[in-house]
């Protein structure tokens, strides 16, 4: 299995309601727009980035 083929499974846990509008854009280009909504992301290096930015409105469910 390449690195390619490894997806994350997150979850939206927080609202961004009065969050900066960065990490509005953030939620949107990870696939989240809802809490509650799981999209599945490729792991690369941008992807664990935009996760980090918005870590306190997101969580990791799964790993593949």
């Amino acid at each position: 299995m390449s690195k390619i083929d490894k997806t994350l499974k997150i979850e939206q846990i927080g609202s961004p309601i009065r969050r900066h509008h960065t990490q509005r854009e953030t939620l949107i280009g990870l696939g989240l727009n809802r809490i509650g909504r799981v999209a599945a992301v490729p792991d690369t290096a941008a992807t664990r980035g935009m996760i980090a930015k918005v870590k306190h409105l997101v969580r990791v469910v799964d790993a593949n």
